[in-house]
């Protein structure tokens, strides 16, 4: 009876995996983003310098994003 319902399950879950892997770094970006624009509201003359390390922080959490689509692929069967 089990393998019943086992058995209509297909497919890789490791989309699935790399879904729930995009959740985190999707909310670091719109922290990112949303704290860097209110420090260039309070703090205008400190824009280029909020600007650079906001996009920096971008990087380094979009890159955890790439790693999630590459790992499905490495680990995957």
């Amino acid at each position: 009876m089990m393998n019943l319902a086992a058995d209509g399950v297909s497919g890789s879950l490791g989309s699935i995996g790399y879904g729930l892997a995009a959740i985190g770094p999707g909310i670091g970006i719109g922290i990112i983003f949303g704290n860097g624009v209110q420090a260039m509201a309070r703090q205008p003359e400190a824009a280029g310098l909020v600007r650079q390390n906001m996009l920096l922080g971008f990087a380094l959490a979009e890159a955890l994003a790439l790693i999630g689509v590459v790992m499905p692929f490495v680990y995957g069967t």
